[in-house]
């Protein structure tokens, strides 16, 4: 699956609030349920946590990518958030978390959570990716300089 498909201008949340990384992955949960209401925020935001419990889903240099997989989702969700400021998520640099890319896959589709994964991951290793994303300054601006990103 491409990053593209996973990405939608109403997931795309530019300066998302969250004091805390619960608060973020919480506020994240509430998103998703908004623009999949058959799903539950209590279900996704236990299943981000727990999955965070594990270890940090930080990667350095500002980013996180908090996945999971989700009982009764039929296909891939992608969330990309800004945040402001940045919040601790634990990484080993101690920088705080400005970019989250969370994603939430069906809980049979293993193989593509890896995939998928590995090729968000690879996006934000590019310093000048990560910072014309921080630079938007709305979710439709976000989305737009995601995608071109991702297509460049």
């Amino acid at each position: 699956m491409t990053l593209e498909a996973l990405l939608s201008p109403r997931l795309s949340l530019c300066h998302l609030t969250g004091s805390s990384k619960k608060k973020l992955l919480l506020n994240i949960a509430q998103a998703i349920v908004a623009q999949y209401p058959q799903l539950d925020a209590d279900t996704i935001f236990n299943q981000l946590l727990a999955r965070e419990r594990l270890g940090s889903t930080g990667i350095g240099d500002g980013v996180a990518i908090p996945h999971c997989r989700l009982p009764g989702s039929d296909h891939a969700i992608g969330v990309l958030c800004t945040i402001q400021p940045g919040v601790d998520f634990g990484v080993a640099d101690r920088q705080p978390v400005d970019l989250i890319f969370a994603l939430l896959v069906p809980e049979n589709d293993e193989q593509q959570h890896l995939e998928t994964l590995a090729e968000i991951a690879a996006l934000f290793r590019d310093s000048q990716v990560r910072q014309k994303l921080r630079n938007a300054q709305s979710d439709d601006a976000l989305y737009t300089l995601a995608v071109n990103s991702i297509a460049a």
